[in-house]
């Protein structure tokens, strides 16, 4: 049979934060897949990777506020009342409502309908990134047209999304994806008849499938050699965070950890990107008497976070469990570094341990504890040369197990099955 075209919704496209996925989309285009990409949101990013301009799928924007488009919402429900799974759709939206009852819920249906009505008549696969909001619009859609979907689930989705929704979304989707083992156990416990499958099409609903990297754009440095150590003021040894300012990256149990080092260490600490707290650790970082020794950059180009990983001696991102069970995965940034022999100091949340093996490729400390923190930054800044072998066996592994090339082709094969069952 001719290929399927995929109908891909993301929450918002492009986002600079979500380089793996358009590192994804990238990959199913040059494998030769049609794509259609359906985005809830419009970009708030004025940046934009090179991986973007790769991208020549077209891209749809749906109504992100009912009130500001309702005339093409009243619309798209017009014709999405006619079409043969209509009926459904709303009887299962409406047991959601239930559940449910918020205004996201019912932007949520009104943005499948419109959905629904304006696909191109040749889709054949819905493929939805995050199992929450965008899960549930690619639901809805997909029961709308009387097509098959799948869900790519990561981190925040999993983990703040109630286990009744999840049920629903895991028995309804041919198969979910996942990119940590931690996350693959906890869906494959709530899918159906349980169990995760390895990312070969084999098992249960639940697959795992690292997210991995395009070590074309993340090739490995030449040579990698810094003997800074702390001692010196003119040459400090230099950390690097890069991961947006909200309470799971651990950034203000980092600031209380460098104000905890001692006077006679020489440290530098640079950090990428925005998010909401932002304002709040510059205050902090004021407050405690940090500010000329930091850089705040914001949101920046994938070249320029390349350029700041080869420059740094230690990547820093303390990871934690945030107050409302949101946490990370895996963070791509953590496989980033890695991939440019940096060696990484974290915490042992979600999949970190999947890549960092302590006291190996990295060390790992307990979150929310500045202490050990503090004495692990000491410790790994004193000794370069360890730094360097833990760099170097980081990226030895990146290349073994987090190679998207390899990774793509679990995903292709997913999908390919489910072209041969339709």
């Amino acid at each position: 049979m001719d290929r399927i075209k995929v109908a891909i919704f993301l929450k918002g496209y492009p986002r600079l934060s979500e380089t793996f996925i358009a590192q994804e989309i990238a990959n199913l285009q040059k494998a030769g897949l049609e794509l259609e990409l359906v985005s809830l949101r419009h970009p708030t990013d004025s940046k934009r990777h090179p991986v973007h301009e790769e991208i020549t799928a077209p891209v749809s924007y749906l109504p992100e506020y009912v009130h500001h488009e309702w005339k093409r919402c009243i619309l798209g429900w017009w014709r999405a009342r006619k079409l043969p799974g209509y009926a459904k759709a709303r009887t299962i939206w409406l047991k959601d409502l239930v559940r449910d009852r918020t205004r996201n819920r019912v932007r949520r249906f009104v943005q499948s309908l419109v959905a629904a009505a304006e696909l191109p008549d040749d889709i054949g696969w819905l493929y939805g990134h995050f199992i929450h909001t965008p899960g549930s619009v690619t639901r809805y859609t997909a029961i709308l047209r009387e097509l098959p979907f799948s869900i790519s689930a990561h981190a925040k989705d999993i983990w703040t999304s109630p286990d009744w929704e999840l049920k629903e979304k895991l028995a309804d989707a041919r198969w979910t994806v996942t990119c940590t083992k931690g996350g693959a156990d906890h869906l494959s416990s709530l899918a159906p008849n349980g169990g995760s499958g390895n990312g070969n099409g084999n098992g249960g609903k639940v697959k795992l499938v690292y997210h991995g990297l395009d070590l074309n754009r993340f090739p490995r440095p030449e040579q990698k050699v810094s003997n800074r150590d702390g001692t010196g003021d003119k040459n400090p040894v230099r950390f690097l965070s890069v991961g947006r300012a909200v309470e799971k990256k651990g950034l203000d149990t980092l600031l209380q950890a460098l104000a905890d080092l001692p006077t006679d260490l020489h440290w530098r600490w640079t950090h990428i990107a925005g998010g909401p707290l932002l304002g709040a650790l510059k205050q902090q970082a004021s407050d405690l008497g940090l500010t000329d020794r930091l850089s705040f950059l914001g949101s920046q180009a994938q070249s320029r976070v390349l350029q700041a990983y080869r420059e740094s001696d230690i990547f820093v991102l303390p990871c934690r469990i945030a107050a409302d069970g949101d946490r990370d995965g895996l963070p791509n940034v953590i496989v980033e570094a890695q991939s440019q022999c940096l060696p990484v100091l974290s915490t042992p949340i979600s999949g970190i341990p999947e890549l960092i093996e302590n006291g190996v490729n990295g060390v790992l400390v307990e979150p929310n504890s500045p202490q050990q923190l503090a004495s692990a930054l000491i410790d790994m800044s004193a000794d370069p040369t360890r730094r360097s072998q833990m760099g170097n066996l980081g990226a030895d592994k990146v290349h073994e197990s987090f190679n998207a090339a390899n990774e793509i082709n679990l995903l292709l094969e997913l999908l390919r099955d489910g072209e041969r069952s339709e």
